[in-house]
């Protein structure tokens, strides 16, 4: 019985360590794209930062953590966002335009 804890104790360090090296490579990625001179499509970025949304789901939920509490700490990042006024909101509404889109989605 120790023998197969262990097991899957090494597997779950061992996909964890892959998670964490796909969120690097996709951020490293996107990083690449924006500094490029050709012009890169709107769907190869799109692609890359749903890479790095689900690798992170992902590695929450190797590391304990369900998926519900990261989109409750999502929420709840973008609810603390609008009320102090963070820069982006403020500007450009992103954070409110952002809970309405997942709102939505919802429905």
């Amino acid at each position: 019985m120790d023998n197969e804890r262990e097991l899957d104790i090494a597997k779950n360090v061992k996909i964890i360590e892959w998670l964490k090296s796909e969120i690097l490579l996709s951020i490293a990625e996107l990083f690449r794209m924006l500094a490029s001179s050709a012009r890169v499509s709107s769907d190869s970025l799109a692609d890359c930062l749903a890479s790095i949304i689900v690798a992170s789901y992902l590695l929450g939920k190797r590391l304990g953590i369900h998926f519900g509490v990261i989109e409750q700490k999502i929420a709840n990042k973008i609810r603390l966002g609008i009320l102090e006024e963070h820069e982006i909101e403020k500007d450009y509404g992103d954070l409110s335009e952002l809970r309405q889109h997942i709102k939505a989605s919802r429905e």
